[in-house]
């Protein structure tokens, strides 16, 4: 067995993986550098151009998982692609939205290398791709596998929990197991329930450690929480101001809208406009789509029909003013210069009556993390073609992570007891933390952080 790390830095970034198996090689995920641009944004691809993969295995379809998919599908054409069946709708919207973003920002950014790929060439890699059920072995070749078959190479997709459609892979070889947890949550969420992932010896655990520097509260719950976001709005909207969230197309949105309806539905709070944009109206109507064929909270609430939100997009938004009494649930969730969230919180930024509200993960260097870290009447340059602003405005943190805490990573781990634990998907603290307490909580496994690049042997 081999591993190689092909994202470029050890944090989140273009996640994406290497691993050889009883002979056969495949990279799970293939995803795009939120803060690069280019050749830079993509996983090191370049490490793998002289092998023949023969399988690309895609946990989920968040664009540090799947954005730089039709890219490795150009560069090996020869290889499978699997993923859930969620993912593929979700992925297609995403990647056809990927080209619309990247093709903007050659014309604005002078990106030359940009798009990376085309509508085109997404459609034919989307016609590729080999939709697989959870819980359901598949042969490398594409197959469902025959119970008890332990002569070939499977794999089997687990729920993660994390959005819809995602996933943890099994990998089963003649003698040995890896498993890759993808990202993902053991708590529920309004929407998503916790992941169901298995319990069984594995040789080899690959596991994110997003939040490996964020413990959990002794008495954080997310009813309170959720309680806590409630009367901040309400607080928010009685002073004469709007709230600002920025959130992820993909899961924080489809979560908040369904928080939104909780505390219209028992009272809390009553109607108000709520706007969203127009990739989350996208993957919201694949969250109502398949309501009833998913593990999931809620599985008759319709998001759209009951929330009936308004849609903004890079045209609408231009002439949208932060009116009072209204949500703007807008991405990216790490306010992207450019994008909904980035361009509307100058609007509100400098007015002390309007909010901002965090409801996720942000790196610290990009501008949600900045503006999260900043004090009040700092100034702060959330887009470098832009003057930079004054924080005047109420901001707020709320602690709705779709990532599994750190607890329950390392108990998760304690469960399987692996031989070898190989840590990935963490900001370096992140992993740092997770790898000592690893270390203390197994003094048995080895515990590896793989220097990106080099070929580690298992």
């Amino acid at each position: 067995m081999k591993f190689i790390n092909l994202t470029r830095r050890v944090e989140i970034g273009a996640n994406s993986y290497f691993v050889e198996i009883d002979g056969h090689q495949l990279v799970l995920d293939s995803g795009m550098h939120p803060k690069f641009e280019g050749e830079e944004a993509l996983p090191n691809l370049k490490l793998i151009q002289e092998r023949q993969l023969d399988a690309i295995v895609i946990s989920h379809a968040h664009q540090d998982h799947i954005g730089t998919l039709p890219v490795l599908m150009r560069r090996q054409p020869q290889a499978r692609v699997f993923m859930p069946e969620a993912t593929a709708a979700i992925g297609d919207a995403l990647l056809h939205n990927s080209v619309n973003v990247m093709t903007r920002q050659r014309e604005e950014l002078g990106v030359m290398l940009y798009p990376l790929f085309t509508h085109r060439e997404t459609e034919r890699a989307t016609d590729q791709w080999q939709s697989c059920p959870m819980r359901q072995p598949v042969t490398i070749s594409g197959e469902r596998a025959r119970p008890n078959e332990s002569d070939v190479l499977t794999f089997e997709f687990y729920d993660a929990g994390h959005v819809l459609g995602s996933s943890g892979v099994l990998l089963r070889g003649r003698t040995q197991k890896i498993f890759y947890t993808g990202d993902v949550n053991f708590d529920d969420q309004t929407i998503m329930q916790p992941a169901a992932f298995p319990e069984e010896d594995v040789d080899i655990l690959i596991m994110e450690c997003t939040r490996g520097d964020h413990a959990t509260p002794p008495d954080w719950t997310r009813e309170s929480e959720e309680q806590r976001l409630a009367a901040a709005i309400l607080d928010a909207f009685n002073k004469g101001g709007c709230v600002l969230i920025p959130v992820f197309a993909l899961g924080k949105t489809q979560e908040l809208l369904a928080m939104l309806h909780n505390f219209r539905h028992s009272g809390i709070m009553g109607d108000f406009p709520i706007y969203i944009g127009g990739l989350s109206a996208k993957m919201t109507e694949i969250y109502d789509e398949r309501s009833g064929m998913s593990r999931r909270h809620l599985p008759r609430l319709q998001l759209l029909p009951e929330l009936d939100p308004f849609v903004l997009n890079g045209q609408t938004i231009r002439d949208a003013p932060a009116r009072p009494g209204r949500i703007y649930a807008l991405s990216s969730g790490m306010m992207t210069p450019k994008t909904l969230s980035n361009i509307f919180a100058r609007r509100v930024l400098e007015d002390p009556k309007h909010s901002i509200f965090f409801v996720g993960y942000a790196d610290p260097l990009s501008p949600a993390g900045i503006l999260r870290s900043a004090k009040p009447e700092q100034e702060v340059a959330l887009d470098s073609d832009e003057p930079p602003l004054r924080v005047r405005c109420n901001i707020q943190e709320f602690q709705f992570s779709a990532h599994a805490s750190r607890e329950s990573l390392i108990s998760y781990a304690k469960k399987l007891k692996p031989k070898k634990i190989i840590l990935v998907h963490g900001d370096p603290p992140a992993v740092d933390w997770v790898r000592s307490k690893l270390l203390s909580e197994l003094p048995g496994v080895e515990v590896m952080v793989p220097t990106p690049g080099q070929e580690i042997e298992l």
